[in-house]
């Protein structure tokens, strides 16, 4: 018989929600850097192990709203816990409970979820006290399905992650293909990537200011190349600057990093055509928010 689940994963910004997701399908599908709100949109994941299928939605870091886009991600995911089977919490091992982790839980008792706690990054430990003192902490403030220390960089103890999750599953269809791995289409992982790039190479302001648009994406009739235009988008005339960098170098490393990504995804050579142009204080305009889906 057929099982299935619906998790969401949820967390405050930078605590590894979208590396835990990428290493438990074994696929690259959401991008990762050490900046918070990487994560802009829900990200669906789906991991099928024979006769169960756990269907994945990696939701943006809750933070405290700082502009729309702030807003729409928060509801992105309140939204997501509202529909789901269960959640995953995703915690670090070290730290005070953030103000946002406390408001998720109590997200939680209102709606009288399963929630399996993952707390991450254990390998950050010195002394491993520190990860039980971590477990009574938040063990005394909700009432977890399941406690998984793991690792998403190494991926120690996923594995067992997975079976915690796949105990919730209930019997039922499987609601998707079991080859399927996401509801991403190949434009937004294309824009993803770049965008990647750019919070990996630009520090502070600038990254959280910026989206990329796939203008265009075709495979070439005659031969094996993927041709990809994509247009990034600064709030400021002095970021767009920045991103081009002194005679173009910060753009060339961008498109560069950003080629080498896509054509491992996509398993074919990339001509990657990347500019950059300027839409002032784009975070706030709900139109351009809805342009970039981000809304």
């Amino acid at each position: 018989m057929t099982k299935t689940a619906f998790i969401a994963i949820v967390g405050c910004p930078n605590v590894g929600k979208s590396s835990i997701l990428n290493r438990l399908l074994g696929q690259k599908i959401a991008i990762v850097s050490s900046k918070p709100q990487t994560t802009r949109t829900k990200i669906m994941g789906v991991l099928t192990q024979g006769e169960t299928q756990l269907v994945f939605t990696d939701t943006p870091g809750y933070h405290k709203p700082h502009n729309k886009l702030g807003e729409k991600m928060n509801k992105a995911v309140g939204d997501s816990i509202g529909g789901v089977d269960a959640c995953l919490f995703v915690t670090e091992a070290k730290g005070e409970l953030k103000k946002g982790e406390a408001e998720l839980l109590q997200r939680f008792k209102s709606l009288q979820l399963p929630v399996i706690l993952a707390i991450n990054k254990i390998d950050m430990l010195a002394d491993k006290k520190e990860l039980l003192q971590r477990i009574v902490q938040l063990s005394a403030l909700y009432d977890f399905t399941a406690v998984v220390p793991v690792c998403a960089t190494s991926g120690e103890h996923i594995d067992e992650l997975v079976e915690e999750m796949e105990k919730l599953a209930e019997p039922s269809p499987h609601f998707f293909p079991d080859d399927t791995l996401t509801d991403q289409p190949e434009r937004v992982l294309a824009a993803e990537m770049i965008r990647e790039k750019i919070l990996r190479l630009m520090d502070k302001e600038v990254p959280h200011g910026i989206a990329v648009s796939i203008e265009k994406m075709r495979e070439r009739e005659d031969a094996d190349i993927l041709d990809i235009e994509a247009t990034i988008y600064c709030e400021r005339e002095s970021h767009k600057g920045m991103v081009i960098g002194k005679k173009g170098a910060m753009l060339k490393k961008i498109s560069t990093y950003a080629r080498q990504d896509l054509e491992r995804f996509f398993d074919i050579k990339v001509n990657l055509q990347t500019w950059v142009k300027v839409k002032e204080d784009w975070r706030n305009r709900e139109g351009l928010i809805h342009n970039f889906g981000l809304d």
